[in-house]
């Protein structure tokens, strides 16, 4: 079959072996494949990454020496069923997979590992148990979308947010697009976007951004004026005072009033939800620094190097740091059905649809984000950007 492979950053299609299916597996052709923004870094910093993964359990990320195909959002089609399936999926069945894969020595991420190659290719190998049919004929060009939009999902179900709360997003890129179509679906009123690249502005705006501000000359923070957040430690000092001796006029003990306050939620601190989507050394402290106090900050962008923020400001705003990965069978499955019913509107995203000719010349593009947002492969199609 025929497949891209990377090996010391250079992407070539070349011919390989046909996967074949082992216990609980099947085959799927692959009908349509993603490339993400995990590929781009993989190509030129994978070894980077594997010394981190290794450190936290995970030793067959993907090395620069290595050939590895990836592919790790893709759809396709059953055909060819491991020994020990079910065969609930008949073959032609249109799916999706959770890009997992078990190995002879264990589990292996599918498409960024040598040892479980992605679908930049006309077949991958799946695990049955992490397959799900695609519904109501949803077409391959959305249901690929199912897995970069659980990235999304997943980082809006970690925020915690709420319809009446403000979200402000730090960069406009596929995973930042994803967490504003979602937080779109949510039914937030108030969704900030911040890029430098008109480009991405203008999808953000077209996935649902109310606001979008290029930081170059505003900041997405001024947004959010008249919503009672407070910005500096003396003010809210100072409001602090003002509430004790409102409190201590009441005809009840202070204390006794501020337990009450807290048992009906009315002191909790009214803060945005920022999601820092870019993954580039210092803008997690830049966030710290410029964000109102009390802010909850979730972390989905990938930052390959060595980065530091000054805890010093976290500690004395008491900014909130989530950092979020990945997603779940359930938001897995519950983004599939979302796209099925209409609910998540993605088609801003995909800028561009290549065969596996063009994959090379697609990443040289998507490095620049005025190019491109989200690039479908078509195995079968002889397409270049």
């Amino acid at each position: 079959m025929k497949a891209v492979v990377s090996q010391h950053a250079r992407l070539s299609v070349v011919d390989l072996s046909e996967p074949v299916p082992g216990e609980g597996q099947l085959v799927l052709d692959v009908t349509r494949c993603g490339i993400c923004g995990s590929d781009l870094h993989a190509r030129h910093d994978a070894d980077a990454q594997a010394d981190v993964l290794a450190q936290a359990g995970y030793g067959g990320f993907a090395r620069s020496h290595e050939k590895v195909v990836y592919g790790h959002e893709f759809c396709g089609t059953v055909v060819e069923h491991g020994p020990g399936t079910s065969r609930k999926l008949r073959t032609g069945a249109s799916v999706v997979a959770l890009p997992l894969v078990r190995m002879a020595d264990g589990m292996h991420a599918i498409g960024l590992s040598a040892s479980a190659p992605g679908a930049y290719a006309e077949r991958v190998l799946v695990e049955e148990a992490f397959t799900i049919p695609v519904p109501n004929g949803l077409a391959p060009e959305v249901a690929v979308l199912t897995e970069p939009m659980a990235i999304g999902l997943h980082a809006v179900r970690r925020s915690e947010i709420t319809r009446k709360d403000a979200a402000v997003v730090i960069g406009c890129g596929p995973v930042g697009l994803a967490i504003i179509c979602l937080l779109r679906a949510f039914g937030v009123e108030t969704i900030v976007a911040s890029d430098y690249s008109p480009g991405r502005r203008a999808l953000a705006q077209a996935c649902g951004a109310a606001v979008t501000v290029d930081p170059a000359a505003g900041s997405p923070y001024e947004s959010l004026a008249g919503r009672g957040y407070m910005n500096s430690i003396s003010d809210q000092a100072a409001e602090g005072l003002t509430g004790m001796m409102a409190l201590r006029a009441l005809p009840v003990p202070w204390h006794v009033a501020l337990r009450v306050l807290d048992k009906v939620g009315a002191r909790a601190p009214k803060r945005p939800i920022v999601f820092e989507c870019v993954g580039v050394p210092g803008v997690i402290d830049d966030i710290i620094s410029k964000v109102p106090l009390s802010t909850r900050i979730v972390v989905a962008g990938v930052c390959m190097k060595p980065d530091q923020f000054r805890p010093v400001m976290a500690i004395n705003k008491e900014i909130e740091l989530r950092f979020v990965m990945g997603y779940d069978p359930l938001e897995f499955r519950d983004t599939l059905r979302m796209l099925a019913e209409g609910r998540i509107d993605a088609s801003p995203l995909v800028t561009g649809v290549i065969g596996l000719e063009g994959v090379s010349g697609a990443f040289d593009l998507l490095g620049s984000p005025d190019a491109h947002a989200k690039v479908i492969i078509d195995p079968r199609s002889s397409a270049t950007l």
